[in-house]
């Protein structure tokens, strides 16, 4: 698990290289599970799924910002299991209601990149700005932003599956691993194509049930136009 934990850790700062070798601890079944599972998101994961997407969502949100946060506003001292307590409070967040996840999801990088553009001195005034509207925006789009969560999550999976699944072949994936930025581009390239299937191909969760609701009404006409020729069709038949 301490493996786990420090190879998540590379997650909190900007390096590629230590992104991509989190695939060296997991075995090869659990690479083609995460291929399956990446698979998933990028189809699905926007709809009905991201509610139980939203928990370890926002566990890996908690896991990895909690760090970054307390570091960028000088908070030192803190005890090393609250990124642990913040990805667990916010997993039983994200299962009760996605769009809070949603909303941290998009409002802490915007507020991130608020804060180091007002620098450090004016941090907060930079961030807070940023969360609020970044994540308002965010909930406003809930679906749509949704399905680009989790298509960039899906595709990252698949990515790290892919390399893990391999792993047996290793002068191929060393040579593949070893320039992780191909496979981040390769990465956004799915994460890109995973959007805007959910979005402008997949009908919507309102559409879904339009059109259910639809065929249900159509069949209850269908059965009742049956029903009314049979007596019909027996008032014939008593003259």
């Amino acid at each position: 698990m301490d493996a786990y934990l420090a190879a998540l850790k590379a997650y909190q700062t900007f390096n590629p290289s230590g992104w991509v070798a989190i695939y060296r601890l997991l075995p090869m079944w659990a690479g083609i599970v995460c291929c399956v599972l990446g698979l998933l998101l990028l189809l699905f994961g926007g709809g009905r799924f991201f509610r139980v997407l939203a928990g370890p969502m926002g566990a890996l949100i908690g896991m990895g910002w909690t760090g970054v946060l307390l570091a960028k506003f000088g908070v030192a001292g803190t005890d090393p299991r609250l990124p642990a307590a913040a990805a667990a409070v916010l997993a039983m967040v994200g299962f009760l209601f996605p769009p809070a996840v949603v909303y941290l999801g998009v409002g802490i990088p915007v507020g991130l990149l608020g804060g180091e553009i007002a620098g450090s001195k004016d941090y907060l005034v930079g961030f807070a700005p940023g969360l609020i509207l970044g994540g308002l925006v965010a909930a406003v789009l809930n679906r749509q932003v949704s399905a680009i969560l989790a298509s960039i999550l899906g595709a990252w999976m698949l990515v790290i599956g892919a390399l893990a699944a391999l792993h047996q072949f290793g002068g191929l994936v060393t040579a593949m691993a070893s320039q992780p930025w191909g496979l981040i581009i390769a990465a956004g390239l799915f994460a890109l194509a995973g959007s805007v299937y959910q979005i402008a191909v997949r009908p919507s969760p309102e559409e879904v049930e339009r059109q259910n609701a639809e065929r249900q009404r159509l069949k209850m006409r269908k059965a009742e136009q049956k029903a009314l020729e049979k007596r019909w069709s027996a008032s014939r038949g008593g003259e």
